[in-house]
């Protein structure tokens, strides 16, 4: 049977559109695999609707000022791949914007940076919140500012695609 023009361009671009949505999901776990950029560094994320701006685990956090800025600086543990053990990675980054938060013992003020992360085949520019949340299951939690740009988060997934983004 032979199909108009038109109905094959629409069956074509149908067969393409498919592909491309293979590589990232239209709906995302709860629970994601990420990466840190350019680093690499592997780290599980909690899509979390509860928060608004993403937060990040972090130790031994040092305000500084660099070139009349301020900046931060602070450590990443994460499970070395081969003995793993936690191990502790330092990062420096400037600071984006400074977060009150207030709680039931009162408000803090969370350093705000932007990092790179990736997460199916996209690498994603994110601001993090940075604070020190003891023992945790979840290094990362993406806020809604983050999710705006997924899309929507399937409650009963997890894991749904690996991070392949290249350093």
């Amino acid at each position: 049977m032979k199909l108009p023009n038109a109905a094959l361009l629409a069956a074509l671009l149908g067969v393409f559109a498919v592909t491309a949505d293979a590589a990232q999901p239209s709906v995302w776990g709860w629970q994601e695999q990420a990466r840190l950029m350019p680093e690499s560094v592997a780290m599980k994320a909690r899509l979390d609707t509860g928060v608004q701006t993403s937060v990040m685990d972090v130790h031994n956090i040092k305000r500084i000022r660099k070139n009349n800025q301020r900046w931060v600086q602070y450590d990443i543990q994460v499970k070395d791949p081969e003995t793993g053990r936690l191990i502790s990675l330092p990062f420096e980054r400037p600071v984006e914007r400074v977060l009150r938060v207030h709680g039931v013992g009162g408000s803090e003020k969370r350093p705000v940076v932007s990092m790179d992360i990736c997460l199916g085949e996209q690498v994603y520019r994110e601001q993090f919140a940075l604070r020190d949340r003891g023992l945790t299951d979840f290094p990362l939690l993406l806020g809604r500012r983050t999710l705006e740009r997924l899309g929507a988060v399937d409650a009963s997934k997890t894991m749904t695609v690996a991070p392949t983004c290249k350093p």
